[in-house]
């Protein structure tokens, strides 16, 4: 007869729950408060940021970036710190999916894609979570693995698909308009927030960013919970891979490069703590969108890349000192 798993105890949920006002106005108000002075900021410098076609071309932008967000919200909760390998999965996913194109059809080969990405997450979590590497380092380590098989898969060349069907399905519109690619992000995101809010992993994964140690002497499993989070980032990565790769029909190994600082910089910015357990998928995506409504009102402005990076770090940096500030300020730190 199996064991059930063991109740998150009282006083470790209670911690978990515990936040600052402070950090409760910046949840609450902060952040909705940014997105809507951005938006009123984009509609001053261009008439085209309001415009149908802009918003839609933000969110299509973001959806991808959402689904690597939605997994690295549970790495960062469960104190994690940070999942590097996530260039590796989306290539990955990007370049199976495609390159079994021919043999196995579109959904096989997507199934393959994202099994394959999810295979890499379990080696980052097992690293991680039972042969406590640093997760910096592990999953730079399997990410250069990861992109290695990638390139020797493809020769380190690019890879192109055939399946025009598959192609305009994923980049059609429904629903008056929705685009598909849109309503699989706000999908991914609502089962995230679902299993991250109101099941037993979700709890587990707020104890152990509270207080591993007291949630590990509380019968809590951390490792496998710290690694369940990795593996979840991994599947999602590959799954964006998937997706990028049947919307564009084309894909290479450095196909993901940069999406793990865009999700980075989402999570922070959304007051999910780089300390643990403190955050929601909400925040998160409150964070994402914000990111990418400041990107688009700099590209609409035409700042340069370079400058861009600036500011994206400067965020991070001052999101990160400012959660630090409060949750010293506060007591939960």
């Amino acid at each position: 007869m199996t064991e059930a798993m063991p109740p998150v105890p009282v006083p470790v949920a209670s911690r978990v729950l515990a936040q600052s006002g402070l950090t409760r106005v910046r949840g609450w108000i902060g952040l909705p408060a940014g997105v809507v002075l951005v938006l009123i900021v984009g509609s001053i410098l261009s008439d085209k940021f309001l415009s149908v076609s802009n918003l839609t071309n933000v969110l299509i932008s973001m959806s991808i970036v959402g689904l690597i967000v939605v997994g690295m919200t549970f790495v960062f909760i469960s104190r994690g710190l940070a999942d590097l390998s996530v260039p590796a999965t989306v290539g990955l996913g990007g370049i199976l999916v495609l390159g079994l194109q021919p043999s196995l059809g579109s959904l096989v080969a997507g199934i393959v894609g994202v099994l394959a990405a999810a295979v890499a997450g379990f080696i980052n979590g097992g690293l991680i979570g039972w042969a406590r590497v640093n997760p910096v380092i592990a999953t730079l380590a399997v990410g250069t693995i990861v992109l290695g098989v990638a390139q020797a898969f493809v020769g380190g060349v690019i890879v192109y698909g055939t399946d025009t069907a598959t192609q305009d399905f994923i980049n059609s519109r429904i629903l008056g308009g929705v685009p598909v690619i849109v309503l699989i992000f706000l999908s991914v995101a609502a089962l995230g927030h679902i299993l991250l809010s109101r099941t037993t992993i979700g709890r587990y994964t707020y104890a152990v960013g509270s207080n591993p140690a007291a949630s590990e002497a509380s019968a809590v499993p951390v490792k496998f919970t710290r690694a369940f989070a990795f593996l979840l980032t991994g599947a999602l990565g590959g799954f964006a891979g998937v997706i990028l790769g049947l919307s564009l029909q084309t894909a290479r190994p450095t196909l993901g490069i940069g999406y793990e600082f865009d999700a980075i910089t989402a999570v922070v910015v959304g007051g999910v703590s780089l300390l643990g357990g403190v955050g929601s998928i909400p925040r998160a995506m409150s964070g994402l969108l914000f990111v990418q409504l400041l990107t688009n009102i700099m590209v609409l402005q035409g700042v340069p890349s370079p400058v861009q990076g600036i500011a994206k770090g400067a965020m991070i940096a001052g999101a990160v000192a400012l959660d630090v500030y409060l949750r010293r300020r506060g007591g939960t730190q």
